[in-house]
């Protein structure tokens, strides 16, 4: 089969190519965007890509295409879609060819989550890798462990990172509806996405859409202490139920007291019995209550599918973590800078906590680029104070942004500066910045390179 894979170079879509190519497809792609390291990395498995959306595609490297197969990016107007749509051409969505072509027949075990869905997809998957079960899988992001954000193998299981974002323009469905999954994750659910949804509540309902996917014999796995989840299960729950929590959690008057429980120290328990205590790689900690949280998911999870979960806690003994989570980039003059993959106010608040519980009373020095299409809109502004408290100074690029940042940080006062240009922003960091100090950036994108270059101005500061 010939894949034209529209939108090629997003991690979902450039980890289905290299699927695809594995099960000895031929793909072909094209994006807006064609730059390393999706390009190099497509590259290197033969897929041939195209700049941009020209309708010409069709008639060179698309020729002959069995399925357009066409990411969540691509809108009506877009010529190279407009083309295929007049010509009756074959085209679905990305979920879609995966279920139809990969995921039938298997063990999928689904991540689905606000915040957390590529830690836990990471740690399941290694998991089920260390008891011999070689899942295939799909990430979102690369694990240290695996070096790929996405692997075919002949293992009936296979790991997904379930995503409520929609699946295209022709379906507005969340991408995890179509996955099918025998094991599903629900790790957590508030606000986000409010590009396509209107509040809360329509989130809920794509989750019990997922919810109505999992078979009788099949398990969920949920956040004990997500009220927003136990709404969703009120709508309906058809298959088998573990609950888990933090131990401090307190469960609500009438809601089932989660079965298993981690504590502040790692210990996993199960109605008090101990199962065992988390520990990490010294260099590869993960840091904080919602990292704890994630393992005991993955955990619950991969017992689902035959492994003990003393054998999982093992596994997690040698989890590298995932590139872009609180990942060390450089030490320049004593002063060390991370590269975060948060951009939610949740996500920003938890991080900087899992750092400050580390570090104790060093400094932490927030960098934050506002650049996801909920940030854009400004729907999140009035939670950001909030979320960066625990850091002594905040620094925030507000290049392109609709709403006044300044004045959403203004809670912080002196300890919160806002900067248009990526080199002011650089330059400001730079003169704050002493000895001994954690520079946290924290962003979706590639944040213009910041980090190397403020590496670069560090070991020259004089």
């Amino acid at each position: 089969m010939h894949l034209h894979i529209l939108g090629i170079c997003g991690t979902f879509m450039g980890g289905l190519a290299a699927i695809a190519a594995a099960a000895g497809h031929r793909v072909t792609g094209c994006d807006a965007n064609v730059y390393p390291p999706m390009s190099t990395q497509l590259a290197s498995l033969g897929i041939a890509l195209t700049e941009g959306y020209d309708a010409s595609q069709l008639r060179g490297v698309a020729n002959g295409a069995d399925v357009f197969v066409v990411g969540n990016v691509i809108t009506r107007g877009n010529p190279l879609i407009e083309a295929i749509l007049d010509a009756g051409l074959a085209y679905a969505s990305g979920p879609q060819w995966l279920y139809e072509n990969v995921l039938t027949g298997r063990w999928v075990l689904a991540v689905a989550g606000t915040h957390g869905k590529t830690t836990t997809a990471s740690m399941l998957a290694w998991i089920l890798e260390s008891a011999g079960l070689r899942p295939g899988f799909l990430i979102g992001g690369v694990p240290a462990n695996f070096g790929v954000s996405a692997r075919l193998s002949d293992s009936g299981f296979f790991v997904i990172e379930a995503d409520e974002y929609d699946t295209a323009f022709f379906d507005k469905r969340s991408k995890f509806v179509h996955y099918r999954p025998r094991t599903a994750i629900l790790n957590n659910l508030e606000y986000d996405h409010a590009d396509i949804f209107p509040d809360v509540a329509a989130i809920e309902t794509q989750f019990h859409h997922l919810v109505r996917t999992v078979p009788p014999s099949g398990r969920l796995v949920v956040n004990g202490e997500e009220a927003s989840l136990a709404r969703v299960l009120a709508r309906g729950c058809w298959s088998e139920l573990e609950r888990f929590a933090s131990a401090e959690f307190t469960a609500r008057d009438g809601a089932p007291a989660p079965a298993w429980r981690v504590a502040e120290d790692g210990v996993v328990t199960r109605h008090g019995a101990v199962h065992g205590r988390l520990r990490w790689p010294q260099d590869r900690r993960q840091l904080g209550r919602h990292n704890r949280l994630n393992a005991l998911a993955a955990l619950v999870a991969a017992r689902h599918a035959g492994v003990a979960i003393e054998t999982g806690i093992t596994a997690l003994a040698g989890f590298r973590g995932i590139k872009r989570r609180l990942e060390v980039v450089g030490i320049a003059r004593g002063i060390t800078v991370y590269d975060d993959f948060a951009h939610h106010p949740t996500a920003i608040a938890t991080t900087i906590d899992g750092l400050r519980r580390e570090i104790g009373g060093s400094r932490i020095i927030a960098v934050l680029e506002p650049r996801t299409n909920t940030m854009k809109v400004g729907a999140m502004k009035d939670a950001l104070p909030g979320s960066l408290a625990q850091a002594d100074l905040t620094f925030c690029h507000a290049a392109n942004l609709g709403w006044d940042v300044a004045g959403a940080l203004a809670p912080l006062g002196a300890k919160a500066a806002v900067h248009d240009n990526l080199d002011a922003l650089i330059g400001a960091i730079v003169a704050a910045a002493r000895s001994g100090d954690h520079v946290l950036v924290m962003s979706n994108g590639s944040f213009g390179g910041i980090h190397g270059k403020l590496l670069s101005r560090l070991a020259a500061k004089q």
